[in-house]
C-alpha cells in the first residue's frame, strides 16, 4: 500500500479471502460462550483495560494512522484520543445494561438484553480505527464476538489494535480481522450465516448492497453512509466566527468526511462580506506534509480518489477562489470554493469526499430550510443565527440526524450519531448504540395457578 503523501510504498500485507473470512467467523463463534457468560464485572475490567493498553500507545497509533490514511498528525493524536475515550465509555456498559419490569395479567413480566452473536464490522479509510471503535466498543460491551473487515487501504491501525486487544486481556478469538476487498471479504460476511449482525459505514451504494444481501438471513444491520451537509449562515450571525470555522468544517481530513459542511448556504444580504471572509480563511489554510505539526489539512487517499473529486470541477459552477497545495508527489488537491452555485448543480446534490465547498444563496428562512433539504442525505449539518427561536425552528425543520448551532462539530462519544433518508439507520455512539448489539428478551413469570 502506498503512503498518501509521498506515493511511496508503505508497507505490504498478505491479502485475506473467503477462507480467512471463514476461519474468522468460526473463531469468533467458538469463542462467543465463554465472552457472554463471564460476568458484567469482568467483561467491563477487560474493556478498561484495553483501554489503558491504547492510551500507552497513543503516540504509535496516532502516527501509523496519519502515515497510512494521510491524516494530519494534530487530528490523528485526538482520532486516537477519541478511541481511547470511547472504549472507556462502554467499559461502564456491561454492569448497566438494564431491562424492564412490565405488569401483566396472570403474573410478572420482564425483559432482559441479550447479546447477538458474531457481529461483522466493516468499516471505512477516511476514519479507520476511530469509526472501527465506535461499533467495536459496544458490540463487545454487550458480549458479542466480533469481525472486522477494515478498509483495504488502511488496515494497519486494525491489525496492530488485534495484537494489543490480546496483550489487553481480550480472550482469543473474541476480537478478528480481516483484511481484505469489500467484493470478497465483505461480501461474504454479509452472507455468511453464522454472522448474526452487519455494522457499516461506507458509501450509499455499498449501503444498498449490504442491506439487500443482509436480508437473505434477516441479519441486523446498522448504516452510516453518505451525507451532503449543509451549514446554515443567516445575517444576524456572527460572521467573522463562522467563516473562520467554514473552513475546517469541510476541509477537515481533505474534505473526506461523511460529515463535512461541503453546501455553505448563506443569506444573501450578507454573501459578499462572508465571502471575503472566507477567502481569507481558505488563503490561509496549511496544506502539506501530514507529520508536520503546523499541517491543517494532508493529501487525498489515492490517486483514484483525487480525480474523482476532479471531477467536480466540471464548469457547471465557477470556482470563486482556491487556497494552495504542493507540487510533487502526494494526492494534494487544493482546497476550493465554487460559487455561486445552484442547488441543481452536481456539486450540490452529489457528496464529493474532498475539499470542495459550494456556496449557495438564500433568501430567507423557509428558503433555507427547503434548500438544506433538497438532498437524498440526512446525516449532519450546522446553523449560524443569534436569534435562539429561531436556531430551534430550523433545527427542528431540517431533515438531519445530527444538528450543531454556532459550531460545527457532529460526533461526540457520548451522544447518538446517525443519519436519515440516504444517510443511513441505526445510532451509533451514546446509550444508544447498545440498542444496535443487543437483542430485547421478555420472559414472563406465572404467579397463578
Amino acid at each position: 500500500m502506498l503512503e498518501p503523501a509521498t506515493e511511496a510504498v508503505l508497507t505490504e500485507i498478505a491479502r485475506a479471502g473467503v477462507v480467512e473470512v471463514d476461519e474468522a467467523v468460526a473463531r469468533a463463534k467458538a469463542a462467543l460462550p465463554a465472552w457472554r457468560a463471564i460476568s458484567p464485572g469482568e467483561r467491563a475490567q477487560v474493556l478498561r483495560a484495553l483501554a489503558d493498553t491504547l492510551a500507552a500507545h497513543h503516540e504509535e497509533l496516532a502516527l501509523l494512522e496519519a502515515r497510512n490514511a494521510g491524516k494530519v498528525i494534530t487530528d490523528a493524536r485526538g482520532e486516537m484520543g477519541m478511541v481511547i475515550d470511547t472504549f472507556r465509555y462502554y467499559a461502564g456498559a456491561p454492569e448497566r445494561l438494564l431491562g424492564d419490569t412490565i405488569p401483566a395479567a396472570g403474573g410478572q413480566a420482564f425483559t432482559v438484553r441479550e447479546s447477538m452473536g458474531v457481529v461483522g464490522l466493516i468499516t471505512p479509510w477516511n476514519y479507520p480505527l476511530t469509526i472501527a471503535s465506535w461499533k467495536l466498543a459496544p458490540a463487545l460491551a454487550a458480549g458479542n464476538t466480533v469481525v472486522l473487515k477494515p478498509a483495504e487501504l488502511t488496515p494497519l491501525t486494525a491489525l496492530r489494535f488485534a495484537e494489543l486487544a490480546r496483550a489487553a486481556g481480550l480472550p482469543e478469538g473474541v476480537f478478528n480481522v480481516v483484511a481484505g476487498p469489500g467484493a470478497t471479504c465483505g461480501q461474504r460476511l454479509v452472507e455468511h450465516p453464522d454472522v448474526a449482525k452487519i455494522a457499516f459505514t461506507g458509501s450509499t451504494a455499498v449501503g444498498r448492497s449490504i442491506a439487500a444481501g443482509a436480508a437473505a438471513t434477516i441479519k441486523r444491520v446498522t448504516l452510516e453512509l453518505g451525507g451532503k451537509s449543509a451549514n446554515i449562515i443567516f445575517a444576524d450571525a456572527d460572521l467573522d466566527a463562522a467563516a473562520a470555522a467554514a473552513p475546517a468544517a469541510v476541509f477537515g481530513n481533505a474534505g473526506q468526511d461523511c460529515c463535512a459542511r461541503s453546501r455553505i448556504l448563506v443569506q444573501e444580504s450578507v454573501m459578499d462580506r462572508f465571502l471575503e471572509l472566507l477567502e481569507i480563511g481558505v488563503g490561509a489554510l496549511r496544506v502539506g506534509d501530514p507529520l508536520d505539526e503546523a499541517t491543517q489539512m494532508g493529501p487525498l487517499i489515492s490517486a483514484s480518489q483525487r480525480d474523482t473529486v476532479a471531477s467536480f470541477l466540471d464548469g457547471q459552477a465557477p470556482v470563486a477562489f482556491r487556497g494552495s497545495a504542493p507540487e510533487g508527489p502526494g494526492f494534494w488537491f487544493a482546497p476550493t470554493v465554487l460559487a455561486p452555485v445552484k442547488a441543481s448543480d452536481r456539486v450540490a446534490q452529489e457528496e464529493v469526499f474532498g475539499p470542495i465547498a459550494a456556496v449557495i444563496a438564500f433568501a430567507d428562512e423557509a428558503e433555507a430550510v427547503r434548500l438544506a433539504n433538497d438532498t437524498v442525505y440526512g446525516l449532519s449539518g450546522s446553523i449560524w443565527t443569534r436569534d435562539g427561536a429561531r436556531a430551534l425552528r430550523v433545527a427542528r425543520a431540517v431533515q438531519t440526524g445530527v444538528l450543531s448551532i454556532n459550531a460545527n462539530t457532529s460526533v461526540r462519544v457520548s451522544t447518538p450519531f446517525g443519519g436519515f433518508k440516504q444517510s443511513g439507520y441505526g445510532r451509533e455512539l451514546g446509550p444508544h448504540a447498545l440498542d444496535a448489539y443487543t437483542e430485547v428478551k421478555t420472559i414472563f413469570y406465572a404467579t397463578e395457578q
